[in-house]
């Protein structure tokens, strides 16, 4: 059987790079529907088929989820975070927490090398907020400030690349949180693994934050394995 390459029309791969950048930009936030056919329509001067094609081609990549009945969602900022978390379906979470060693203690060193003062206390502000949040039993919360937490440091690298890659592992790594959270005995407020690390991002010091996260990981490893 012979296959004949596959083209989208010019036009298609314009409307799906102006609805990729809606997407990316923040305009159409995460988990939030996007505006109806007709709306969009008009507003972008294209015909049903069209637009069709270009929400099919960004369903496919990850970044849109259409549900049948109820409108077109935002799953994911970006194709990486897109196929990362197709990909992660098929892998344990031993596989993924090693992955994240790499990840959190490259975001890490750089952090401490190039994170500014202002970087410094948005961390301390989430690390608040963590805490205010796991007191309160308010632990979907907690999970968010946590997550938030660990994406600021992988911002504060100075590696856009670094810290979109991070940013894909979000739905997995706030699953594992709540789960972990949920057996007994888990301290969800160490201040090795968070309050060391802004510590540690604060004095410049690529060591001590490389060793907070190992630590931190470490302490995940365990849970997991429990």
């Amino acid at each position: 059987m012979t296959l004949s390459t596959s083209h989208r029309p010019p036009l298609v791969e314009e409307i799906t790079g102006k609805l990729r950048e809606l997407i990316h930009s923040g305009e159409w936030p995460l988990q939030q529907r996007i505006p109806a056919e007709p709306e969009l329509m008009a507003a972008l001067g294209v015909s049903r088929g069209t637009l069709r094609e270009a929400i099919k081609a960004l369903a496919h990549s990850g970044m849109l989820e259409v549900r049948r009945g109820d409108g077109t969602y935002v799953r994911n900022t970006s194709e990486i975070a897109g196929a990362a978390q197709r990909m992660y379906l098929d892998h344990t979470q031993e596989h993924i927490l090693e992955v994240r060693v790499g990840l959190d203690t490259q975001a890490a060193r750089l952090a401490a090398r190039h994170a500014t003062a202002e970087d410094v206390a948005a961390m301390r502000e989430l690390l608040a907020a963590r805490r205010a949040a796991w007191l309160a039993g308010d632990f979907t919360a907690w999970a968010r400030a946590d997550w938030d937490f660990h994406v600021l440091v992988a911002r504060a690298s100075g590696n856009p690349l670094l810290h979109e890659l991070y940013v894909s592992f979000g739905v997995v790594f706030h699953d594992d949180l709540l789960r972990q959270q949920r057996r007994g005995g888990y301290n969800g407020l160490p201040h090795e693994g968070h309050g060391g690390l802004a510590d540690a991002i604060e004095a410049h010091d690529e060591q001590a934050a490389v060793d907070s996260v190992n630590r931190n990981l470490n302490s995940c490893a365990e849970w997991l394995q429990e």
